[in-house]
């Protein structure tokens, strides 16, 4: 997870009952159950991830997220978690409305693609290695890459409402031209 924890953390409402989708290790569920007293459910498809987040204590779930979240009713959650996993879905489109759907929030983080250094290694003829996508192209687990501005259209399509957004660089947040100088995107959504 390369998005600080404290800073999503911040978004979360006391108590809250969350579902975090692909949540790895559990770290970020531990972390909201230890700091701000919240409940929750982790998914993740990685049998390995899965073990470290149940040895962390964290109730968590084996689940494909390309098959949906129908098992989950309207509403059922307070908060719907998707850091760093839009990346790796290929129906993306479909993830974001189950996420509105099953989620009163949705809080969703990745890497930005148009962070100015990335478009300066572009602009040398190679794709782009960064902290936050630390992988050559040939071997990245990411399906896509994504930008601030890409998902706030993406966001519009699919009929969800941005209430809150900002970038991230260096462990703070970013408001003035979040697309150019954020590493990372945060998008707060809800359904319409």
């Amino acid at each position: 997870m390369t998005t600080p924890l404290s800073v999503i953390a911040d978004l979360v409402p006391h108590g809250s009952r969350v579902l975090d989708l692909g949540c790895g290790d559990g770290r970020m569920l531990a972390h909201l159950r230890d700091t701000r007293g919240c409940t929750g459910l982790g998914v993740e498809i990685s049998s390995e991830k899965l073990i470290a987040a149940a040895e962390q204590g964290v109730d968590v779930l084996q689940l494909d997220l390309e098959q949906g979240l129908s098992m989950f009713g309207d509403g059922s959650f307070d908060v719907v978690l998707q850091i760093d996993t839009l990346p790796n879905i290929r129906h993306t489109e479909n993830a974001l409305r189950e996420t509105a759907r099953v989620g009163r929030l949705g809080i969703l983080s990745f890497a930005n693609f148009a962070h100015w250094s990335i478009r300066l290694q572009i602009l040398t003829g190679r794709l782009p290695v960064t902290p936050e996508l630390p992988y050559e192209w040939y071997n990245t687990p990411n399906l896509r890459v994504a930008t601030y501005a890409d998902f706030e259209r993406l966001a519009a399509h699919c009929g969800l409402r941005v209430f809150d957004a900002f970038g991230i660089r260096n462990g703070r947040r970013i408001t003035f031209a979040p697309g150019l100088l954020a590493t990372e995107a945060v998008f707060c959504v809800q359904g319409a």
